[in-house]
């Protein structure tokens, strides 16, 4: 598979950027061929405007788009940011997944416009398990990302994999890059809707 992985980290030497490179490394051992969207590095501007609702595709987005057309598999790192996606990511989803391009319709998430992707949201946080699943964070997460948006995009199988505490001490943060890695290693094959 071709692998996708964008970043939205603005320092390269974030923990957000050490999972990207843990999860690209497991992908890349598993067989996989990788390619890295560093958002904030190519500049990419979040401002969804009028010419995103015109006709004619900025050329910023065809470029994001050609990658998505590109890859088997996309992978999506930020941080949690005020309990969502960091403006970088928001306006990545915003402008690149246009309607009529990814979607035409609201009423049923799986029918996107896409053909079938694996998609994966690897997300470090800073708050514990315990923490965000006793408010009732990570429902409203899987509510919002896994069980609406990212259907609509053709992400299937599709999940949500939080990096818990990733502001913790030197040994959690390597127990998460591992688990960044094992989640680009085991990374499955998109669903095949006519099988």
């Amino acid at each position: 598979m071709h692998v996708l992985t964008v970043l939205d980290h603005p320092n390269p030497k974030s923990f957000s950027a050490a999972a990207a490179g843990a999860f690209m490394r497991g992908a890349t051992d598993a067989g996989h061929t990788t390619e890295l969207a560093d958002l904030n590095t190519e500049s990419f501007s979040p401002l969804w405007s009028m010419a995103d609702i015109g006709d004619d595709t900025p050329p910023d987005v065809a470029r994001e788009q050609d990658r998505i057309a590109r890859a088997d598999a996309i992978c999506l790192v930020f941080p949690l940011f005020w309990w969502g996606m960091p403006s970088m990511t928001k306006g990545w989803v915003d402008r690149t997944f246009r309607w009529g391009w990814a979607h035409d319709q609201l009423d049923n998430p799986e029918q996107s416009l896409l053909r079938p992707r694996t998609g994966v949201l690897l997300v470090p946080a800073g708050a514990r398990s315990d923490e965000i699943q006793t408010e009732g964070y990570l429902d409203a997460l899987e509510t919002a990302w896994t069980k609406g948006t990212f259907g609509f995009f053709g992400f299937s199988p599709r999940k949500l994999e939080l990096l818990y505490g990733s502001t913790g001490s030197d040994a959690r943060r390597a127990a998460l890059l591992e688990q960044a890695f094992q989640c680009g290693l085991t990374l499955p094959s998109p669903d095949n809707p006519r099988a």
